[in-house]
């Protein structure tokens, strides 16, 4: 049954059109609810407003690293503007593969090769004239065109078959990287051993050529890959600071904008989240609308909540009543903070700790992104030219703590 709170129905547009479902008794309020599932319409995408969390949202931008500078000629693209429209241009052969091998498209090798070959003209497009769509050219402008081009033709998640494969071997492995990181007494080691897990699971991710390479050829060990992260000091390690301030503070409300499927979410936020949980706080978890690239949709994640709790709720012993998933309205690897549902807007509103997780969310978009309450920021570098921007190693870490 759709159910709308009183406050949530005074609150919308009446124009806006939503569905609630939800486990809990009453709804009396927002943080009364045990399990909130908005799917917004298509209708309610076009009344997408800024995170109300945003410091000043006039002077936001969601590109971090500057492609051109305002004396730069506008028709002649600069070195920055070549290396991201090549670094896309590197990754269409492996979306092709998986466009291709989609099997709830008709006709889809022909259409693949339409997608190739149209997203591969745009991108020459921008080489010849950085103008050629209506301006230069910056990362949400590519990766909104290159999702345009697919649903276009028809594809509308051709990550969906890997995503679902490497969701089951991570529920698999739920229960186990639980235990190991509960069995650790001391808070600040069990601490560091959970932003560990978030950065070895960060490492799937299938919009890199290079691991999406590595994945189809010899798949991903997440226990291995948190033995062997690059050590520290990371790039940027606020690791110790945030440390000392888990141990002496607890966040009221946590809002998490996810990242991937499989490992990503499953055993690195999910544990995350599972230990906020116990230590009192209320935990929003923004996942994207659409597919996009390999990132874990709203849907995927409520389903994937759903399978890992057991008969009375809970994860792993810790009660859930306090976990909410929430609809961002994204639909790119990256995000817009000015642009987001409104839902997630309302239920944002009183946090005190915001969670940008992922190269897209966390660095590419939103690393010097300033925030009205407390914020972190926590990805792996696995973009060459991310890992120039900071100076830093490919596979480096990230982890950015501002405290308000």
């Amino acid at each position: 049954m759709g159910i709308v709170s009183p406050t949530l129905a005074t609150w919308y547009p009446s124009s806006t059109s939503f569905h609630l479902s939800t486990k809990a008794k009453t709804l009396s309020h927002a943080t009364c609810i045990n399990q909130l599932q908005f799917k917004a319409t298509m209708e309610s995408r076009s009344h997408m407003v800024p995170l109300p969390l945003l410091m000043n949202s006039g002077n936001y931008t969601a590109c971090t690293i500057p492609w051109r500078l305002p004396s730069d000629d506008p028709r002649v693209p600069t070195p920055t503007e070549l290396s991201w429209i090549n670094l896309l241009l590197n990754v269409i052969p492996s979306f092709k593969n998986r466009a291709a091998s989609d099997t709830s498209v008709p006709d889809a090798a022909n259409k693949a090769e339409k997608f190739a070959q149209r997203y591969a003209k745009i991108l020459d497009d921008f080489k010849n004239d950085p103008a050629s769509q209506g301006g230069p050219p910056d990362i949400l402008l590519l990766c909104k065109l290159r999702e345009q081009v697919l649903r276009e033709l028809g594809f509308r998640d051709i990550f969906k078959k890997v995503k679902d494969e490497e969701n089951a071997k991570a529920i698999s492995l739920f229960e186990n990287v639980v235990r190991l990181n509960d069995a650790i007494e001391d808070e600040g080691k069990r601490l560091e051993s959970l932003v560990r897990g978030i950065f070895s699971g960060n490492i799937f991710d299938l919009g890199s050529a290079h691991l999406a390479e590595v994945f189809s050829r010899d798949g991903m060990s997440f226990l291995a890959t948190c033995q062997n992260l690059v050590p520290r000091p990371w790039v940027i390690d606020d690791l110790d600071t945030f440390k000392m301030k888990w141990i002496k503070k607890s966040w009221k409300k946590v809002i998490i904008f996810v990242d991937n499927s499989g490992a990503d979410i499953i055993l690195g936020i999910l544990p995350f989240a599972r230990e906020l949980l116990r230590r009192g706080s209320q935990v929003i978890l923004a996942a994207n609308d659409l597919p996009s690239i390999n990132d874990v949709t709203y849907t995927e994640l409520v389903e994937i909540i759903s399978m890992l709790k057991d008969e009375e709720g809970c994860l792993m012993g810790v009660d859930t009543s306090n976990l909410l998933i929430a609809n961002s309205g994204n639909d790119l690897p990256i995000i817009d903070l000015t642009r987001v549902s409104q839902e997630l807007a309302y239920l944002a509103n009183d946090a005190d700790l915001v969670i940008l997780e992922g190269m897209g969310r966390g660095l590419e978009t939103n690393l010097y992104a300033q925030f009205k309450c407390d914020s972190l920021k926590i990805a792996m570098v696995k973009h060459p030219e991310v890992a120039e921007f900071l100076g830093s190693r490919l596979y480096d870490c990230v982890i950015k703590y501002n405290e308000v």
